[in-house]
């Protein structure tokens, strides 16, 4: 039973800040992942020799632990949504770098470590952590109000800055040599928080070991994600055109130094040649499918394709669903992150502006390169389809992204963002925030 507009408690109040559109869509997600899952995995299980249920079992506690995810992150704070993203994403960064030394070597690349019930990939969790941490380093400057308090003791910081330059500019005189060296000296210490720079540098220890593991995939989206995040942020138009000549640079660099994006890049841009057999049995099935589909079970693309229960899931929906479950499922992406950006506009927090489009940004580029790359669209990557591909990772970090979307888009005060609670007790006592442009665009550009 859903609580009523009456109900104080804390269940009650977390039920009405919460946004039940989008945990309605995550919700469908879960059963068409379910759905898919059912369809997918018999024959890869009967492929291997194993039971039929073996991966509808496993796949099936996935999805409920990303379910309990899901509605457990929604009911943080925005202050414990940002202290798990700091300790998750320390842990993951760790793990991540183990897998360059004990991890699962797997088609030439080492992203997983075997654990009894599942193969655990890092990087997969490090992706929504890094969105949220980034947004938190980028944003530290807001944090802090002249002469007041805020992160890293800044507050006390320019206190003591000026108080010490005073007290030598009255017994010395302003201009005097002392001063004008005080005034040098002590600018550090009121200085803001080089926020931009530890995540520049927190962003170039990821790229590094995604680099060595490879995994050119993830370090694309997490570039792409950082990258508009900058943006937002207020990054100069040169620099943003930097970045952007950057980014085209490391990807001719991938495509001269790894064989494998070479060789894909050069199979997309010339079909006539090379290896195209899971391309082109993807494209026969969606054909196959026609708009109806063939039926639940009638299909045969997961028969031939190794990789039909993961990463072409979407392939499986295709023929045996048809297109309009492929309609169904990119509309569900695309009202999810078309409608919480849109949600933004009337926010406030910088922190919860930047970690949310940094979050939603990531689950719809994973998406669409899974679904680009199965309609041969774009090189093909192999990369899960959020909620639908097989993985428990791919699962649950999904869902700690959702999760923590959930809890930073939550109705709250707007001066109380990072508080414990949830917020007023009747709906009535919310204040209607002034539009995201009257914040920002009063905001000078950010230079590095």
């Amino acid at each position: 039973m859903l609580p009523d507009r009456n109900d104080r408690s804390l269940t009650g109040r977390w039920w009405r800040s919460l946004d039940h559109f989008s945990l309605g869509c995550i919700f469908v997600l879960l059963g068409v992942g379910y759905i898919l899952v059912l369809a997918a995995t018999p024959a890869v299980a009967h492929r291997i020799g194993a039971s039929n249920f073996m991966f509808i079992t496993k796949q099936c506690a996935f999805l409920v632990v990303a379910l309990l995810i899901v509605l457990g992150l929604s009911m943080l704070s925005v202050k414990r949504v940002l202290v798990l993203a700091f300790g998750m994403g320390a842990l993951m960064l760790v793990l991540t770098a183990m897998t360059l030394h004990s991890g699962m070597d797997i088609k030439g690349a080492k992203r997983w470590i075997a654990l009894p019930v599942m193969s655990l990939q890092p990087s997969e969790f490090l992706k929504p952590c890094f969105a949220v941490v980034a947004a938190r380093l980028l944003t530290m400057r807001f944090a802090v109000a002249p002469g007041g308090g805020g992160w890293f003791l800044a507050g006390w910081r320019r206190g003591l800055a000026e108080r010490l330059y005073t007290a030598v500019a009255q017994r010395l005189g302003h201009q005097s040599l002392p001063a004008r060296l005080g005034r040098q000296i002590l600018r550090p210490l009121a200085a803001p928080f080089p926020g931009t720079l530890l995540a520049c540098g927190l962003f170039g220890i990821i790229l590094m070991l995604l680099q060595m593991q490879p995994d050119i995939g993830m370090l694309s989206v997490v570039t792409m994600v950082f990258a508009i995040q900058l943006f937002i942020d207020g990054l100069a138009w040169w620099l943003t055109g930097t970045v952007v000549a950057m980014m085209v640079g490391a990807f001719v660099l991938a495509f001269t130094l790894f064989p494998h994006v070479h060789s894909r890049v050069m199979r997309f841009l010339h079909p006539d040649k090379g290896d195209h057999y899971q391309i082109d049995t993807s494209l026969r099935a969606f054909a196959h499918g026609g708009f109806w589909g063939t039926g639940p079970g009638e299909g045969t693309v997961k028969n031939f394709l190794p990789d039909a229960h993961a990463d072409f899931v979407f392939a499986v929906a295709g023929e045996e669903y048809g297109l309009w479950l492929c309609l169904i499922i990119i509309g569900l992406f695309a009202v999810l992150v078309i409608r919480t950006l849109l949600k933004l506009i009337g926010v406030r927090d910088p922190f919860i502006i930047l970690a949310t489009t940094g979050l939603m940004a990531g689950i719809g580029l994973q998406a669409f390169i899974n679904m680009g790359s199965t309609l041969h669209l774009i090189p093909t990557k192999g990369m899960t389809l959020p909620f639908l591909s097989y993985g428990g990772s791919s699962a649950m970090a999904i869902a700690l992204a959702f999760g923590m979307m959930l809890s930073l888009t939550r109705k709250r005060p707007q001066d109380h963002s990072l508080d414990d609670d949830f917020g007023p007790h009747d709906d009535e006592a919310w204040p209607i925030n002034p539009p995201l442009h009257n914040e920002l665009l009063s905001l000078p550009p950010r230079r590095l």
